[in-house]
């Protein structure tokens, strides 16, 4: 995948593979040893029913893990 910078993902949409909108990124946590990606912490939309397979935080924020990463174009399209 070619290189994006962080704040050019700053508020996309994100959007499962079966064409489901999640909501919007919000942020990226990452390994503070390793310096890797770990989950994408997405704002969920208001659309979204109660059921997903991704954990939340403590705020409600869907914990997408970064290798479910499918591309990054017009939304952040992630593998369900």
């Amino acid at each position: 995948m070619a290189e994006i910078l962080a704040e050019n993902l700053s508020g996309k949409a994100v959007m499962g593979t079966d064409g489901a909108e999640l909501g919007m990124l919000y942020n990226i946590t990452m390994d503070l040893d390793s310096g890797r990606l770990q989950d994408l912490l997405v704002e969920p939309n208001d659309q979204r029913g109660p059921e997903t397979e991704f954990e939340t935080d403590r705020a409600g924020r869907l914990r997408i893990p970064v290798g479910r990463v499918q591309a990054v174009k017009d939304h952040m399209i992630i593998q369900r």
